[in-house]
């Protein structure tokens, strides 16, 4: 079996497809994408490409260490994110070859049905609570939220108490059972990161995350010996290099490695073995599309110390049997492959020129703040 071609698809609301196409008939999908520079990423994986036309992509770990590792330059949000979509494409042949689903080649799934957590705003507590809403009918048991935007160095009391009062309130609503995660977005420095921190504790969050920017491990240290909070990051750290430190250092409690960007399906399954030896548990980020989600399901099912997957659609458009929730969790997958049947007329009916800028925020006196 050999790649003939590689073929990407900008698809609203911001996503790459990717669909590698072999001679044998058998194609496979992933999702290399970078958030606001997915004709960079889409670059990359066609010049990743010349390497790959012409090869076997059932040999991932070769090609992968040939693309990682022969290019000189390693690393990267760019380069690991073209890498990581083409390594999901070749999972997904791999295991559709075989008639298995890609758990089972990682040593088979460890549980019967995954978790789920979703979003909310803490503005729009009260709508998920409401009965009518597909939070509630989907019974999720715990959400993730994000309680202010741009943050100073150093912010007064007044700032505190309203985040404070913020999360108090999504307590409230959503009752003791469910789990709130919160996300810090990396826009907050260490110091206040703590006092953030101490002001949130009482209301048992499950997790802060990214509580400072990447770059600082020891940094990320201080905050976590600062508080019982456990400490959640990994979105914006690539391969099981970028996690050593942290993990070392105990800097979180929780890993978050991106399916789209960390390095792949094989990656991911790495980087969670070495938190399990270090007793560190890992919630694999996923913002993105339904390719994305499909190849963090396969890891979360043969994964021992796996908490919640994150994830914002379930493939209603794109995909021609979309994932179903029941009590916030899926099943485990038991197509071959991701799982996944891609409907490439909803792809065709959705493209779009690829360009999508991330939000700017700003701070009063018209400074740049952090996203």
């Amino acid at each position: 079996m050999k790649i003939t071609k590689l073929e990407t698809f900008y698809v609203r609301p911001r996503w790459v497809f990717l669909k590698m196409h072999t001679d044998e008939g058998l194609v496979g999908w992933g999702e290399p994408v970078v958030e606001g520079w997915s004709h960079t990423v889409t670059a990359a994986v066609h010049e990743m490409g010349r390497y790959l036309i012409g090869k076997d992509p059932r040999r991932i770990e070769h090609h992968w260490q040939a693309i990682y590792r022969g290019g000189f330059y390693q690393g990267g949000p760019v380069l690991t994110s073209a890498l990581s979509g083409i390594e999901q494409a070749m999972w997904d042949i791999k295991g559709k070859a075989l008639g298995v689903p890609v758990h089972q080649l990682l040593g088979g799934a460890v549980r019967d049905r995954i978790r789920l957590y979703c979003h909310v705003r803490w503005s729009d507590r009260e709508a998920y609570l409401n009965p009518r809403t597909d939070a509630e009918a989907k019974g999720f048991t715990a959400v993730k939220t994000s309680l202010f935007d741009a943050v100073r160095f150093i912010e007064s009391k007044a700032f505190v108490d309203t985040v404070a009062r913020r999360m108090a309130s999504l307590r409230e609503e959503v009752g003791d059972e469910v789990d709130i995660g919160v996300d810090f977005h990396g826009r907050v420095g260490p110091a206040m990161a703590i006092e953030l921190a101490a002001a949130l504790e009482p209301y048992h969050p499950m997790f802060i995350e990214e509580p400072v920017l990447p770059g600082d491990v020891d940094a990320l240290a201080r905050v976590a010996r600062s508080t019982r909070i456990p400490v959640a990051t990994g979105e914006r750290l690539f391969t099981r290099w970028g996690f050593r430190e942290v993990l070392e250092k105990q800097a979180a409690a929780i890993l978050q490695p991106d399916l789209s960007h960390a390095g792949g399906i094989w990656e991911v399954r790495k980087i969670a073995a070495m938190a399990e030896a270090r007793y560190a548990a890992i919630a694999p980020h996923c913002p993105l599309g339904p390719i994305s989600l499909a190849a963090g399901l396969q890891v979360d099912a043969c994964t021992p110390n796996f908490l919640a997957q994150e994830h914002v659609t379930l493939g209603e458009t794109y995909l021609a049997e979309p994932f179903v929730v029941k009590d916030g969790y899926v099943d485990v997958p038991k197509g071959p492959g991701l799982g996944i049947e891609i409907n490439e007329e909803a792809v065709a009916e959705n493209t779009y020129d690829g360009t999508w800028d991330n939000p700017r925020l700003r701070h009063e006196d018209g400074s740049v703040a952090d996203w």
